[in-house]
């Protein structure tokens, strides 16, 4: 059960009711003057309000003390729950992100999702909706996206159901330039879709300027309003925009897969490495030895993360990784020498 507030004048006791059902979940104790002050109600109209809250079903105890206050302890039942537009909003979106967390909660998500968006009012209805057409699920259903401001991913959404350029400010990642990183950039794009992925929202978009396909972290960016002229959408490159980005988080332009690929034996266990292959294959040779098959965005790269596994390596193929681990080997020796 979900109450919207109004906007009449009998509104504003509603929204009163709000805030202090609010305040009242922040603070273990409140004193009823201290209450009262923020407020800006009377003690009389407060304890009405307290009455108003035990009637909805919220257990709301008296606390003795010099000046008297109160407590918002755990009821027997679930009362009515009372949210603003952007806890309605907030809700619903992470119910919707909830159904694709793969955590074997997605059908009571779905469930749940369906009866917040059904006594949702028409405003906020749209807002989620224009959200909801633009995410791509992945496949493999990767943690539940939670990084980005709720308002920022509504943005972005809506220039993308509503084709307009999107105008936003974008802050450079951790360890950047300090002047970058204290004067984002202006960039102005055609979005096409936000995405999830390992927790985290992207924006692919088209970048007039550099002509060419783009990714943003939705929690680095801050839309500027208004938004810009109508563009034609244009279909990302292989036509799939969640094989696009996973294509291009592993350095690849073009096919969904690393562009160095590679297979070992070593001598562990196979349940000793599986837990850490990631998407590589592991295939038993014994109880001792095992083939993996791995792939990375370099072959220096590669040859670091097998030698991560902690295990002789033996049937490097092909010689390009073989290469990629003498390099490892001298740069090993040089760090071991001291830098010499």
């Amino acid at each position: 059960m979900m109450g919207s507030m109004p906007t009449s004048s009998a509104g504003s006791a509603s929204r009163r009711l709000l805030t202090l059902l609010s305040l009242l979940q922040v603070r273990r104790d409140w004193p009823g003057p201290v209450l009262a002050e923020r407020l800006q109600v009377s003690a009389r109209t407060l304890r009405r309000d307290v009455d108003r809250l035990r009637d909805l079903g919220y257990c709301v105890r008296a606390v003795k003390g010099p000046d008297g206050g109160y407590r918002l302890e755990a009821g027997g039942n679930l009362p009515p729950l009372l949210f603003d537009d952007e806890q309605a909003v907030a809700l619903a979106l992470a119910l919707r992100t909830a159904a694709l967390a793969g955590a074997g909660i997605e059908e009571a998500a779905a469930r749940a999702l369906a009866t917040v968006r059904q006594v949702l009012p028409a405003r906020l209805r749209a807002r989620l909706d224009a959200l909801e057409q633009t995410v791509v699920e992945r496949p493999d259903r990767d943690e539940p996206p939670t990084a980005a401001d709720t308002a920022v991913l509504l943005a972005i959404a809506a220039a993308i159901r509503d084709r307009q350029e999107l105008r936003f400010d974008y802050r450079s990642p951790a360890g950047a330039d300090r002047a970058q990183a204290e004067t984002p950039a202006a960039r102005r794009v055609q979005p096409h879709h936000l995405l999830a992925r390992a927790g985290r929202w992207y924006l692919v978009a088209w970048e007039p300027e550099r002509e060419d396909w783009r990714i943003y972290r939705a929690d680095r960016m801050t839309p500027r309003i208004p938004t810009g002229p109508r563009f034609s959408a244009r279909e990302v490159p292989g036509g799939d925009a969640a094989a696009f980005v996973s294509a291009r988080f592993k350095g690849s332009a073009d096919d969904d897969a690393w562009p160095c690929q590679a297979q070992v034996v070593l001598r562990r266990p196979v349940a000793e490495v599986l837990a850490f292959a990631g998407d590589g294959v592991v295939e038993a040779l014994g109880p001792d030895r095992c083939r993996v098959r791995l792939g990375s965005w370099s072959w220096p790269g590669l040859a670091a993360r097998i030698a991560s596994f902690d295990a002789d390596v033996e049937a490097v193929e092909p010689p390009e990784l073989r290469k990629a681990f003498a390099d490892l080997a001298r740069r090993a020796e040089r760090a071991a020498g001291g830098g010499t």
